[in-house]
């Protein structure tokens, strides 16, 4: 298994920016529109695409939070799909990659 300690500690400030991020999106979100009709136009457009990076940055979160959980399970640094190993290279680039690149690569 890779280096746990390093992994967790990387995840976890991962984890902590991810958080912070999504918070500020729901405070951008929660934001009444302008009650001018010409900048609720902007405003909703503007919410849409906020409402799409609050949704990527929650994926971030699940798949961070399952690569936490990996470790805790040491099964950190195997493929889920086919068991082998997760190159190290690939878990330095990617900390929460589930994956190996062989895997991942059928996948696209």
């Amino acid at each position: 298994m890779p280096n746990a300690d390093a992994a967790r500690a990387r995840l976890t400030q991962q984890l902590a920016e991810l958080e912070g991020r999504q918070q500020r999106l729901a405070q951008d979100l929660a934001e009444p529109l302008n009650p001018d009709s010409s900048e609720q136009a902007v405003e909703m457009e503007d919410d849409a695409s906020l409402e799409a990076q609050a949704a990527l940055v929650a994926r971030e979160i699940a798949s961070v939070n399952r690569a936490l959980l990996r470790i805790e399970n040491s099964t950190y640094g195997e493929c889920v799909r086919c068991g082998d190993a997760i190159a190290p290279k690939r878990l330095e680039a990617r900390p929460e990659a589930a994956l190996c690149i062989s895997c991942a690569s059928s996948e696209q």
